[in-house]
């Protein structure tokens, strides 16, 4: 299979990377902005499958103008085909509604929604060349619609749930060209982005735990879901 994963350089990008990498047979192109957390990520893959096809892809996706045919391009050196893609990459702020800038505002929006849906666009072609063809949308549950929400998330939780979405429509779109789209809900995960945000927080699960789950899911979810926006969370909405 040929994968692909933004947000690879940490937490559970960098986890369902290495799972998907363990498969010689899998071709798996890690996207993240960090040149040296990849280079770590493709050691610690060879180093348990000296076979492993890891390819990394140093690509910043906060701007969609730069992700618009460059990022695409970029990916289409490795693979000419995708069987899963993961939109994993997400940013975090905790500050209040009225206190958030404009600058703030765009950048989490652009990462955690349109640079997504960019990357979309332009790997519709090689995902209609897959028989698997399943993208895999990594939202929160503060973008699931009528769970807890908390001060300091709006923008945040309702890019999240923009991405959510998107899925749902997506999956309506192209119901009839082989491609499946759902979208993961996740609850609090032990991640570097959770911790500077709610530094005093112990969330549930770790991200190598989560990891596991998308990583079955993204392989096994498209026999039984489409267009499903799916709540992974141990706590009640």
């Amino acid at each position: 299979m040929n994968i692909v994963i933004t947000g690879t350089s940490k937490g559970i990008g960098f986890h369902l990377a290495k799972l998907f990498a363990k498969d010689k047979n899998n071709t798996v192109v890690a996207i993240a902005r960090s040149e040296n957390l990849l280079k770590e990520l493709r050691n610690d893959c060879i180093r348990q499958n000296l076979k492993s096809k890891i390819k990394i892809v140093v690509f910043d996706i906060e701007d969609p103008n730069n992700v618009k045919n460059r990022l695409k391009n970029e990916i289409i050196k490795h693979i000419d085909s995708v069987d899963i893609l993961i939109n994993n990459a997400g940013f975090l702020i905790n500050k209040s509604f009225v206190d958030m800038d404009i600058k703030e505002i765009q950048k989490i929006y652009n990462i955690n929604f349109i640079s997504h849906s960019v990357l979309i666009q332009d790997l519709i072609p090689f995902l209609k060349e897959s028989k698997l063809g399943h993208v895999v949308n990594i939202s929160s549950m503060g973008g699931y619609q009528g769970s807890s929400k908390f001060p300091g998330l709006s923008f945040y939780s309702s890019s999240k749930a923009a991405l959510a979405n998107l899925t749902e429509c997506l999956a309506e779109e192209f119901k009839n060209n082989n491609i499946k789209f759902n979208c993961l809900a996740l609850g609090a995960v032990n991640t570097e982005m959770l911790k500077t945000a709610f530094p005093d927080f112990n969330a549930p699960l770790n991200a190598d735990e989560m990891a596991n789950f998308i990583y079955d899911f993204s392989i096994n979810g498209s026999k039984y879901f489409n267009g499903k926006i799916i709540p992974v969370s141990i706590s009640t909405p």
